[in-house]
């Protein structure tokens, strides 16, 4: 265990504060408690190494402690996981190796009052886990926290979630003016010399943009209270979003004749990435929330 229990050891979006005794998640307490926590205070302590279970045993389960260790470790194993929104079978912070123990994989900024912050070692997971990344090379440089999948430094969750939020009202304004505009929409349709085209056409703007207006409805909303589980209701929601957004992707081509093939195909490619980039901006706000 940490010799100083005021230490403040940080990764990702948490923070572990041993003298409150508490696991926050971007500044919020997360609920875990007993040998949990103490579990993942040893684990973040030897952050990169191997923490067998006899060690474990030891140091959390006194010898005169009559117990199932094996169940209650894989009790407070599966609490902290769950605190974390950890995966056993794809980690990015708690790493379990058969037989031999557990390993904690990010990287871990620890911090005691009156020391400049250090950067926690880790190194790469086994079986195809998130790598992580080492500590500046510069002492006197603050260390940067990674995203442990993206690899890139974690932005203020303000940003990430301002951006997304400014995407659902664009496709928000695609829809309505597609509807204020509805009897150009079939207009178009019916230059297509086909005799249902401006029919089949208004019919699907009026039953995507029926779905889309929800929709984004809920994904402004849940973003904007900070959702905590939207990241996993988003990677859920992620196939559907992605077909909606690929027919959009399409529009621009019906205003050719205004804006010229070049300019449709550019705004058209834009479209055709954009639900990839709200992905991305998804799991830098809400890291930690995958089951």
């Amino acid at each position: 265990m940490p010799q100083k229990s005021s230490r403040v050891a940080r990764f990702g979006l948490f923070e572990l504060d041993l003298s409150a005794g508490e696991l926050r998640k971007s500044g919020v307490k997360l609920r875990l408690q007993g040998q949990p926590f103490q579990v993942l205070a040893l684990l973040l302590e030897r952050a990169g190494e191997v923490v067998t279970r006899e060690e474990l045993q030891q140091k959390l389960w006194p010898s005169d402690t009559f117990v199932d260790f094996d169940h209650s470790l894989n009790t407070a194993i599966n609490k902290v996981r769950e605190a974390l929104g950890d995966s056993a079978s794809n980690p990015r912070y708690v790493e379990t190796l058969a037989r031999r123990g557990y390993r904690f994989i990010a990287p871990v900024q620890t911090e005691v009052p009156g020391e400049v912050p250090s950067l926690g070692k880790a190194i790469p997971p086994s079986d195809g886990a998130a790598s992580t990344t080492s500590a500046p090379s510069d002492s006197n440089a603050s260390p940067v926290a990674l995203h442990p999948e993206l690899e890139v430094p974690i932005p203020r969750r303000a940003i990430t979630r301002s951006l997304f939020a400014l995407t659902q009202v664009m496709y928000l304004a695609f829809y309505l003016s597609a509807l204020f505009l509805l009897r150009y929409v079939q207009e178009i349709g019916d230059s297509l010399r086909n005799p249902w085209g401006g029919t089949v056409l208004a019919g699907a703007v009026l039953i995507t943009a029926g779905v889309g207006i929800p929709l984004r409805l809920y994904l402004l909303s849940a973003v904007g209270f900070d959702y905590q589980r939207l990241g996993e209701k988003f990677r859920q929601m992620f196939p559907f979003i992605l077909a909606l957004d690929q027919l959009w992707a399409v529009a621009p081509f019906l205003l050719i004749e205004q804006i010229g093939l070049g300019a449709a195909f550019a705004v058209s490619a834009a479209l055709l990435y954009l639900p990839f980039s709200e992905r991305t901006l998804i799991r830098m706000a809400y890291l930690g929330t995958r089951r």
